[in-house]
């Protein structure tokens, strides 16, 4: 298994559209009418301003159409880079002639459905025959009088019922992104369910692509046994991606994986619900769940695919690597076991800070990533090993 990069559902050949997005919202471009059809609106504007008796002294009017039309022809002028779907119309700015204004974009080389956000503000002034002009435009998330007011509360982002404590919550909040915990049904509504189960084995604090083989070979089985897979939200981070150099548990999984498609494309609850309403119905009931423990990964998915039970709790008590949960997919069972790649994509919330990054440098950068990894270790064989990989370089 290669420990140097880390690929999710998004970067393999397919393109994945969300099940909930409509056709407009797949990953072709398409250009936008206002663009496409510059020349022949430029003329009709500059005509109209001109019988009207053009005065390129006035002030600029930012909700008036041209001038939509001539930030949308300088985004596609100055960033081929990024795909632009969505303009709200301009406001004003702080000072005369400025405009802001939000648009929603795709990086043309994401293949997600997924789309980011951005507002930017502009100084506005009149070109030839009196048409709008950008004289100059500031950086990334500049327009703040066009930013969205945030909608969500943190307790709706957590998911969490009333009264309840909040469970862990997500460090970089995002309206746009739903994320909650689904609720479980009570009663009947919890027994009648089949649910597969994975206690906590050692998998977790190992690398990424450790953690996400194991994981979709879980999410693979309990789509072959066609049952709701019990999701433990909390991640450990290995040492090798902390800045302490120690493992450090109890992150959020929603911040590094979209937590709202894997919810979309894979039926999931999440274990600290799960667990609460088992209890609480064992409780109320004298017929109690039926639970079917698992002991070993040699118990194959197939020998499970007729079991009758509600739970089916896979326990992963034994040492190393007996514990993994990616050797239930082994062997024989994996020609069985189709690990749901097209489930799992890296976090909105994390694309976010990438988005971020690259406006900041207006989208005009040649990258390198340099990742030193395991396999770059021996001192001796490269003996520059820290100054070719630091930060500074």
């Amino acid at each position: 298994m290669d420990n140097s990069v880390v690929k999710t559902g998004e970067d393999m050949d397919s393109v994945a559209v969300s099940p909930s997005a409509s056709p407009a919202d797949g990953p072709v471009a398409r250009p936008d009418p206002l663009i496409e059809n510059s020349g022949e609106n430029n003329m009709n504007l500059s005509l109209s301003m001109a019988s009207g008796g053009c005065d390129d002294t006035g002030l600029v009017n930012c909700s008036a159409r041209g001038v939509l039309m001539a930030i949308k022809k300088f985004n596609a002028k100055h960033f081929k880079s990024v795909v632009f779907l969505e303009y709200q119309t301009p406001v004003n700015g702080s000072s005369p002639n400025e405009c802001d204004v939000s648009w929603k974009f795709r990086n043309r080389k994401e293949k997600s459905w997924r789309k980011y956000r951005d507002f930017r503000r502009f100084r506005l002034g009149y070109g030839e025959n009196c048409t709008y002009k950008v004289v100059t435009a500031k950086g990334w998330h500049s327009g703040i009088n066009a930013k969205r007011p945030k909608g969500q509360t943190q307790s709706q982002l957590n998911g969490k019922r009333k009264g309840e404590k909040s469970k862990t919550a997500i460090p970089v909040h995002d309206d746009e992104i739903n994320d909650t915990i689904p609720v479980m049904g009570l009663g009947s509504a919890f027994r009648n369910g089949k649910y597969l189960y994975y206690s906590r084995g050692g998998d977790y604090c190992k690398n990424m692509n450790h953690y996400i083989w194991s994981l979709l070979c879980a999410l693979g089985e309990a789509r072959y046994l066609n049952r709701t897979f019990v999701m433990d939200l909390s991640v450990c981070l290995a040492s090798k991606y902390t800045s302490s150099n120690q493992d450090e548990e109890d992150k959020d999984f929603r911040f590094y994986f979209d937590f709202e498609h894997l919810k979309e494309t894979a039926s999931i609850v999440e274990e600290q619900e799960f667990v609460k309403d088992w209890k609480q119905f064992d409780k109320n009931h004298k017929k109690k769940i039926a639970v079917r423990k698992v002991k070993t990964y040699k118990v194959t998915p197939m020998q499970l695919k007729n079991d009758t039970s509600t739970i089916i709790w896979r326990r992963f008590d034994k040492p190393e690597p007996e514990n993994y949960w990616y050797r239930v997919c082994e062997n024989q069972a994996a020609n069985y076991i189709k690990r749901p790649w097209q489930s799992l994509w890296k976090s909105k919330r994390l694309m976010n800070i990438v988005s971020e990054i690259s406006g900041q440098m207006d989208w005009d950068f040649d990258a390198v990533h340099v990742i030193r990894g395991e396999k770059a270790q021996n001192k001796a064989m490269w003996p520059h090993l820290n100054e070719d990989t630091s930060q500074s370089h």
